[in-house]
Protein backbone atom coordinates (compact mmCIF):
# COMPACT_ATOMS: atom_id res chain seq x y z
CA UNK A 1 0.00 0.00 0.00
CA UNK A 2 1.55 3.36 -1.31
CA UNK A 3 0.97 6.48 0.41
CA UNK A 4 1.33 10.15 -1.77
CA UNK A 5 0.61 13.43 -0.70
CA UNK A 6 -1.28 15.57 -2.76
CA UNK A 7 -1.97 18.99 -2.83
CA UNK A 8 -6.04 19.81 -2.99
CA UNK A 9 -5.44 23.53 -4.00
CA UNK A 10 -3.11 22.73 -6.47
CA UNK A 11 -2.96 19.03 -7.88
CA UNK A 12 0.80 17.57 -9.25
CA UNK A 13 -0.69 16.06 -11.86
CA UNK A 14 1.96 13.55 -11.93
CA UNK A 15 0.15 12.28 -8.62
CA UNK A 16 -3.42 11.98 -10.58
CA UNK A 17 -1.43 10.27 -13.45
CA UNK A 18 -0.11 7.58 -11.41
CA UNK A 19 -3.46 7.17 -9.87
CA UNK A 20 -4.96 6.66 -13.48
CA UNK A 21 -2.83 4.08 -13.89
CA UNK A 22 -3.20 2.24 -11.21
CA UNK A 23 -6.66 1.55 -11.46
CA UNK A 24 -5.87 0.83 -15.24
CA UNK A 25 -4.01 -1.87 -14.08
CA UNK A 26 -7.08 -3.19 -11.84
CA UNK A 27 -6.04 -1.67 -8.70
CA UNK A 28 -7.35 0.55 -6.12
CA UNK A 29 -7.27 3.94 -5.30
CA UNK A 30 -8.14 5.90 -1.93
CA UNK A 31 -8.65 9.39 -3.25
CA UNK A 32 -10.51 12.56 -1.52
CA UNK A 33 -14.25 13.72 -3.28
CA UNK A 34 -16.43 16.87 -2.39
CA UNK A 35 -17.96 14.42 0.53
CA UNK A 36 -15.85 12.11 1.83
CA UNK A 37 -12.60 10.05 0.79
CA UNK A 38 -13.72 7.47 -1.36
CA UNK A 39 -12.63 4.11 -2.77
CA UNK A 40 -12.25 3.98 -6.53
CA UNK A 41 -11.56 0.71 -9.05
CA UNK A 42 -12.61 0.08 -12.59
CA UNK A 43 -16.16 0.07 -11.77
CA UNK A 44 -16.86 -1.89 -15.35
CA UNK A 45 -14.45 -4.96 -13.99
CA UNK A 46 -16.18 -7.81 -11.72
CA UNK A 47 -13.13 -8.90 -10.60
CA UNK A 48 -12.03 -5.51 -9.18
CA UNK A 49 -15.45 -4.40 -7.99
CA UNK A 50 -14.88 -8.02 -5.88
CA UNK A 51 -12.11 -6.81 -4.76
CA UNK A 52 -13.64 -3.90 -3.67
CA UNK A 53 -15.68 -5.29 -1.57
CA UNK A 54 -13.10 -7.73 0.16
CA UNK A 55 -11.15 -4.58 1.05
CA UNK A 56 -13.96 -2.82 2.21
CA UNK A 57 -15.17 -6.15 4.07
CA UNK A 58 -19.00 -5.02 2.14
CA UNK A 59 -21.75 -7.50 1.34
CA UNK A 60 -22.07 -8.31 -1.95
CA UNK A 61 -25.54 -7.47 -1.82
CA UNK A 62 -24.90 -4.15 -1.11
CA UNK A 63 -24.52 -1.91 -4.40
CA UNK A 64 -21.87 0.44 -4.89
CA UNK A 65 -22.13 3.80 -6.36
CA UNK A 66 -19.96 4.96 -9.48
CA UNK A 67 -18.58 8.28 -10.20
CA UNK A 68 -18.12 9.64 -14.07
CA UNK A 69 -16.57 12.32 -15.65
CA UNK A 70 -19.42 13.76 -18.36
CA UNK A 71 -23.23 12.75 -19.14
CA UNK A 72 -21.75 11.04 -22.50
CA UNK A 73 -20.08 8.28 -20.02
CA UNK A 74 -23.31 8.38 -18.20
CA UNK A 75 -25.24 7.37 -21.65
CA UNK A 76 -22.87 4.33 -22.02
CA UNK A 77 -24.31 3.22 -18.73
CA UNK A 78 -27.42 3.86 -18.73
CA UNK A 79 -31.06 4.66 -19.86
CA UNK A 80 -30.90 8.37 -20.58
CA UNK A 81 -33.83 10.75 -22.48
CA UNK A 82 -33.74 14.10 -22.69
CA UNK A 83 -35.70 15.35 -19.26
CA UNK A 84 -32.75 13.07 -17.43
CA UNK A 85 -30.55 14.38 -19.52
CA UNK A 86 -31.63 17.60 -18.72
CA UNK A 87 -31.91 17.02 -15.10
CA UNK A 88 -28.37 15.60 -14.58
CA UNK A 89 -26.91 18.59 -16.22
CA UNK A 90 -28.80 20.71 -13.59
CA UNK A 91 -27.17 19.13 -10.31
CA UNK A 92 -24.07 18.00 -11.12
CA UNK A 93 -21.26 18.69 -10.86
CA UNK A 94 -22.26 18.16 -7.00
CA UNK A 95 -22.98 15.67 -3.98
CA UNK A 96 -26.12 14.46 -5.90
CA UNK A 97 -25.76 10.79 -6.54
CA UNK A 98 -28.65 9.79 -9.45
CA UNK A 99 -30.15 6.58 -9.71
CA UNK A 100 -30.69 5.28 -13.20
CA UNK A 101 -31.66 2.05 -14.89
CA UNK A 102 -28.56 0.20 -15.97
CA UNK A 103 -27.47 -0.94 -19.38
CA UNK A 104 -25.73 -4.59 -19.68
CA UNK A 105 -21.99 -2.77 -19.07
CA UNK A 106 -22.62 -2.68 -15.57
CA UNK A 107 -21.95 -5.61 -13.40
CA UNK A 108 -24.28 -7.49 -11.61
CA UNK A 109 -21.80 -7.63 -8.99
CA UNK A 110 -21.84 -4.00 -8.91
CA UNK A 111 -25.73 -3.07 -8.11
CA UNK A 112 -26.39 -6.46 -6.22
CA UNK A 113 -28.59 -7.67 -9.15
CA UNK A 114 -30.43 -4.49 -9.20
CA UNK A 115 -31.97 -3.02 -12.08
CA UNK A 116 -30.33 0.19 -11.57
CA UNK A 117 -27.18 1.89 -10.69
CA UNK A 118 -26.27 5.25 -8.72
CA UNK A 119 -23.91 7.40 -10.44
CA UNK A 120 -22.79 11.03 -9.79
CA UNK A 121 -20.18 14.02 -10.58
CA UNK A 122 -17.83 14.83 -7.85
CA UNK A 123 -17.44 18.78 -7.48
CA UNK A 124 -13.88 18.11 -6.34
CA UNK A 125 -10.34 19.09 -8.17
CA UNK A 126 -8.75 15.85 -7.63
CA UNK A 127 -11.19 13.79 -8.24
CA UNK A 128 -12.58 15.88 -11.77
CA UNK A 129 -8.69 15.24 -12.59
CA UNK A 130 -8.80 11.67 -11.73
CA UNK A 131 -11.88 11.36 -14.15
CA UNK A 132 -10.29 13.22 -16.92
CA UNK A 133 -7.74 10.59 -17.01
CA UNK A 134 -9.94 7.58 -17.47
CA UNK A 135 -12.41 6.43 -20.09
CA UNK A 136 -14.01 4.02 -17.01
CA UNK A 137 -16.34 4.92 -14.66
CA UNK A 138 -15.02 4.30 -11.04
CA UNK A 139 -16.74 3.34 -7.98
CA UNK A 140 -17.42 5.92 -5.22
CA UNK A 141 -17.74 3.68 -2.02
CA UNK A 142 -16.46 5.37 0.88
CA UNK A 143 -12.89 4.62 1.69
CA UNK A 144 -13.60 2.67 5.03
CA UNK A 145 -14.97 -0.90 6.54
CA UNK A 146 -18.48 -1.57 5.66
CA UNK A 147 -21.00 -0.47 8.37
CA UNK A 148 -18.38 1.88 10.24
CA UNK A 149 -18.22 5.49 10.15
CA UNK A 150 -17.02 7.50 7.18
CA UNK A 151 -13.18 8.82 7.75
CA UNK A 152 -12.47 12.03 7.10
CA UNK A 153 -8.55 12.25 7.11
CA UNK A 154 -6.22 9.88 5.36
CA UNK A 155 -3.82 9.07 8.37
CA UNK A 156 -7.12 7.14 9.69
CA UNK A 157 -7.74 5.62 6.40
CA UNK A 158 -4.45 4.77 6.42
CA UNK A 159 -4.76 3.24 10.30
CA UNK A 160 -7.17 0.84 9.50
CA UNK A 161 -6.45 -0.44 6.31
CA UNK A 162 -2.39 -0.89 7.02
CA UNK A 163 -3.11 -3.77 8.92
CA UNK A 164 -5.93 -5.76 6.86
CA UNK A 165 -5.44 -7.45 3.57
CA UNK A 166 -6.56 -7.09 1.21
CA UNK A 167 -6.18 -3.45 1.29
CA UNK A 168 -5.78 -0.60 -1.51
CA UNK A 169 -2.91 0.08 -3.87
CA UNK A 170 -2.57 3.43 -3.04
CA UNK A 171 -4.09 6.25 -0.77
CA UNK A 172 -3.86 10.22 -1.75
CA UNK A 173 -3.16 12.16 1.27
CA UNK A 174 -4.94 15.12 0.84
CA UNK A 175 -5.04 15.49 4.37
CA UNK A 176 -8.48 16.13 6.48
CA UNK A 177 -11.56 17.01 4.64
CA UNK A 178 -14.44 19.23 5.40
CA UNK A 179 -16.93 17.39 7.84
CA UNK A 180 -20.28 16.56 4.86
CA UNK A 181 -22.80 14.24 4.74
CA UNK A 182 -23.06 11.33 2.18
CA UNK A 183 -24.64 12.94 -1.02
CA UNK A 184 -27.85 13.76 -1.66
CA UNK A 185 -29.48 10.20 -3.59
CA UNK A 186 -32.22 11.12 -6.55
CA UNK A 187 -34.27 8.25 -7.90
CA UNK A 188 -34.83 9.47 -11.97
CA UNK A 189 -36.14 6.00 -12.93
CA UNK A 190 -40.10 6.33 -12.43
CA UNK A 191 -42.18 9.38 -14.02
CA UNK A 192 -41.22 11.77 -10.84
CA UNK A 193 -38.13 12.35 -9.08
CA UNK A 194 -37.99 10.54 -6.19
CA UNK A 195 -35.53 11.41 -3.35
CA UNK A 196 -34.28 8.47 -1.31
CA UNK A 197 -31.49 10.31 0.72
CA UNK A 198 -31.31 13.96 1.83
CA UNK A 199 -27.71 14.80 2.14
CA UNK A 200 -25.48 17.84 1.62
CA UNK A 201 -28.08 19.45 -1.38
CA UNK A 202 -31.76 19.29 0.50
CA UNK A 203 -35.46 19.13 -0.84
CA UNK A 204 -36.16 22.91 -1.85
CA UNK A 205 -32.36 23.04 -3.26
CA UNK A 206 -33.54 19.93 -5.34
CA UNK A 207 -36.86 21.57 -6.33
CA UNK A 208 -35.26 24.87 -7.16
CA UNK A 209 -32.84 23.21 -9.29
CA UNK A 210 -34.87 21.04 -10.82
CA UNK A 211 -37.65 23.57 -12.01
Amino acid sequence: MEIVKINPENPEIEIIQKAADVVRRGGAVVFPTDTIYGLGVDALMPYTVERLFKIKKRPTTKPAPILVKDIEMVKKLAFVNGKIERALAAVWPGAVTVVLEKKGIVPEILTAGKRTVGLRIADYRITQLLMEQLDFPLTATSANFSGEPSLLCADEIIKIFEKHYPRPDLILDAGCLLPSPPSTVLDLTGPKPKILRIGPVNKEQLLEILK
